[in-house]
C-alpha cells in the first residue's frame, strides 16, 4: 500500500491533474526527510491540514549528498519515499534530482506551496510560479530544537 502512493513525476503531474478535477487543494513540500523525528512529522501534519492532498518532493540520494555532505543521507532514498509514504497525511511522494524542487513544482502545479518557518515567501522556491498561477504559499511554525543533523551529531557524541 505504501509503495503505491510513490510516484513518478509524470504520475504525479496526473494525480495532481486528477484531485484538481475533483475540487481538491494540492499542497506541496520537499525535503530530505533523512532520519524522520517529530519535527517532520508535526511539519508535514501541519502542512497537509492547509489542503486537501499533499504531495511530497523528496530529494534524491544524489541530491541529499550535494545539500548535506558526502556522509548523506543515512537512510536511502527506496527507505525515505517508503517511510514518508507510510504517513497517512502524505498523499503522495516523488523524487527529485535536481538541486531544487522548482521544476517539480512548476510541472504539479499546486494550490499551496509550503515550508517551514525557518524560510520566508521571498526565499521559498517556486513561490513567485505558485503566486503567479493564483496559489498561495505558506510557512508552517517548526517545532523547536528538532533537525536530522542536531540528531546525528547526539548519536555520534554518545558513541565517540
Amino acid at each position: 500500500m505504501t509503495e503505491s502512493k510513490i510516484l513518478t513525476r509524470e504520475q504525479a503531474i496526473q494525480q495532481a491533474k486528477l484531485w484538481r478535477s475533483e475540487g481538491q487543494q494540492i499542497v506541496f513540500t520537499n525535503g530530505c526527510f533523512d532520519i524522520v523525528h517529530l519535527g517532520h512529522i508535526d511539519y508535514l501534519e501541519k502542512a497537509r491540514s492547509l489542503g486537501n492532498k499533499l504531495i511530497l518532493g523528496l530529494n534524491t540520494d544524489a541530491s541529499v549528498s550535494c545539500i548535506k555532505g558526502p556522509l548523506r543521507p543515512v537512510v536511502n532514498e527506496y527507505a525515505r519515499a517508503r517511510l514518508m509514504a507510510a504517513l497517512a497525511f502524505v498523499d503522495a511522494v516523488t523524487l527529485f534530482g535536481e538541486p531544487t524542487p522548482l521544476e517539480l513544482i512548476e510541472a504539479v502545479q499546486p494550490d499551496i506551496l509550503v515550508k517551514g518557518d525557518d524560510y520566508t515567501v521571498a526565499t521559498i522556491v517556486g513561490a513567485d510560479f505558485v503566486l503567479a498561477h493564483g496559489g498561495r504559499v505558506e510557512t508552517v511554525a517548526l517545532v523547536p530544537g528538532y533537525s536530522t543533523t542536531k540528531l546525528i551529531d547526539r548519536i555520534k557524541a554518545g558513541y565517540s
